[in-house]
């Protein structure tokens, strides 16, 4: 027997109380497990995995540092970001062929948000995703918080697609972390908190996004909006159809995305 408020209950009664009883959920009808950051942790890790797969592609320490950006402080290009990041059409290789989103490499969409220029871009793409994301998480959890990254991350990189130079290669977490700091704004203002700090933060990246080179304006500003889409989507839902409404946004947002990847596709080949 165990005891409870009044008196003891068997275990098999706790066990079938447990049962009928809903689990507690966020005010967006997330899980309470985002209060731990797995997703933020499991995302990061992946994307040092991949800083790592980027210097043994390459066979040497320059995917760390030495590379052109930001007086040679980012890494080098490699072979593996040759193979994942965002491009358009472009010819390359020995021997010479012809690589891209419009070729067919869809995959490079999703690959390109996890490859980073560098130990420096790394460092402060996932400094952002940490501290942006444990918040985002605890609040929408887990499942809401990776669609709403992923979601975003994909927005920029299909608005690097449309429109960057198609052969000028484009990679990073940057355009995920504008949708993250986006969304942060939004579900703050709903849940009546100050956003005071939110504010200066996004202006200065933006400003930095504008005024510093070799930075992709399209994927940055791709990002931020999708990202403000996703979270008006999940924070205003009404409850009695939130999990219809929050699925049916991001789903209204991939079609939207795939729509404008088949336009620019058929641009480049046509």
């Amino acid at each position: 027997m165990r005891e409870a408020s009044v008196g003891h209950q068997c275990p098999e009664c706790v066990r079938a109380g447990r049962r009928t009883q809903r689990p507690a959920r966020t005010a967006f009808g997330g899980s309470h497990a985002g209060q731990h950051g797995y997703v933020s942790l499991t995302l990061i890790a992946i994307n040092v995995l991949m800083l790592i797969a980027a210097a043994i592609s390459a066979g040497s320490g320059d995917a760390f540092a030495g590379g052109r950006g930001w007086g040679g402080l980012l890494g080098a290009r490699t072979p593996l970001h040759e193979w994942g990041s965002v491009l358009g059409q472009a010819l390359y290789g020995n021997p010479p062929q012809v690589h891209g989103i419009a070729e067919g490499e869809y995959y490079r969409l999703l690959t390109g948000m996890f490859l980073q220029y560098g130990l420096l871009h790394l460092m402060l793409n996932m400094w952002a995703l940490w501290v942006l994301g444990r918040t985002l998480e605890a609040v929408l959890g887990p499942a809401r918080f990776l669609a709403l990254y992923l979601t975003a991350g994909l927005g920029g990189n299909v608005a690097a697609y449309l429109f960057s130079d198609p052969a000028v290669l484009t990679a990073g977490a940057s355009g995920a972390i504008f949708g993250l700091f986006a969304a942060l704004f939004i579900v703050m203002r709903k849940l009546g908190r100050d956003t005071s700090a939110v504010v200066p933060i996004l202006v200065f990246n933006l400003v930095l996004t504008f005024s510093v080179s070799n930075i992709s304006i399209a994927g940055h500003l791709g990002g931020l909006v999708i990202g403000a889409l996703v979270a008006v989507g999940m924070a205003y839902a009404p409850q009695a159809r939130r999990v219809l409404l929050q699925s049916g946004t991001v789903v209204a947002v991939l079609v939207v995305l795939a729509v404008l990847t088949v336009v620019r596709t058929s641009a480049l080949t046509g």
